[in-house]
């Protein structure tokens, strides 16, 4: 009786004992993310995104030029105003028609340089990068790097919490973490291997669904395939790769600030009680550290591990959850 009720629990039916000690694991794991690490990791996340939209736009330069501000300033104005009063499509869309109005904006002010553009090829191959023909494996750098399998399961949970608040479902029991979190590390190691980007579930796709509200998985799989395709378009390619940073940065002010208050939403929606003195601990202590550039390196011949920001403060975080007491109003 207890098997089953642990297999409807789980949802692991049938399946071998050493799954349903991994989905177990998993279980834990979650439970260790309450909302009051997970809110304040959000806030994180997103506010520590915030000087990448400040330097794109040139707020930390000591003379701003004033084309950056205008670029800027329309491609933030227009994002949100799309995003506040758009009608059909356009509702969908406010980030690409602020990005679009920002650039004719930029390239009228002569902002944007298009020789590469202009000398580009119609079709060109991407630069792949493959294992022991363009690399070959570091196992010191592997070591280095496992670490960091943490940091993304904490971010994977935590943007899958966001999410859920979004589309009213909860993806951590439907279609089950279990699932997320190998579609992820799947995901990850193809796009490694075949030498491309970090991956992970990054906040900015997170606020960019919450302004939408276009959670659909057909959308993004078409979005792959169209960014798959484009990728092999030598004038497109340049044209993106042209896009002024002022008009990302106008922009990301409001994808980096939508990731803060989501992390807000999350702890007022779950009614977090700051009045309780253990809350107010772990939230301080993990944006004090996530915000403060701390930093902890472990150094051991050529192995050197680094945990800094958000990896930092959500690994405190949870520790001082399950190790501080909850408070005795006796």
């Amino acid at each position: 009786m207890v098997e089953e009720n642990s297999n409807m629990l789980l949802g692991t039916g049938d399946k071998p004992t050493a799954i349903k000690w991994v989905l177990l694991a998993i279980q834990h794991v979650c439970a260790m993310f309450g909302a009051v690490v997970v809110g304040p990791m959000i806030m994180v996340i997103g506010l520590s995104l915030a000087p990448t939209a400040i330097s794109e736009i040139g707020l930390d330069l000591a003379v701003v030029p004033w084309t950056h501000l205008l670029v800027a300033f329309v491609s933030f104005l227009v994002t949100a105003l799309v995003a506040v009063r758009g009608k059909g499509i356009l509702q969908v869309i406010p980030f690409l028609v602020g990005i679009v109005v920002g650039y004719i904006v930029a390239a009228a002010l002569g902002m944007v340089d298009f020789s590469q553009a202009l000398t580009a090829h119609v079709f060109e191959i991407p630069k792949f990068y493959l294992p022991f023909m363009n690399y070959n494996l570091n196992f010191a750098a592997i070591l280095t790097i496992v670490p960091i399998a943490l940091v993304t399961m904490v971010e994977h949970v935590g943007d899958h919490k966001v999410l859920s608040e979004i589309i009213g479902r909860d993806l951590i029991e439907d279609p089950g973490l279990q699932r997320t979190l190998l579609d992820d590390g799947l995901a990850t190691f193809l796009a490694a291997f075949l030498g491309g980007p970090a991956n992970t579930t990054y906040g900015e796709n997170t606020s960019v669904i919450g302004m939408t509200r276009v959670a659909s998985t057909y959308v993004i799989g078409l979005a792959a395939i169209i960014a798959i395709i484009f990728a092999f378009s030598g004038h497109l390619t340049a044209l993106l790769t042209a896009i002024p940073q002022p008009v990302l940065g106008g922009i990301s002010v409001l994808l980096y600030g939508f990731i803060c208050v989501n992390g807000l939403k999350i702890l007022i929606h779950n009614q977090v009680d700051f009045n309780n003195t253990k809350n107010v601990v772990v939230a301080a202590t993990m944006l004090v550290l996530g915000l403060g550039g701390a930093a902890l390196s472990v150094v051991y011949a050529d192995l050197s591990i680094s945990i800094s920001g958000m990896s930092l403060a959500a690994i405190i975080g949870v520790i001082l959850n399950l190790c501080i007491p909850e408070e005795n109003h006796e």
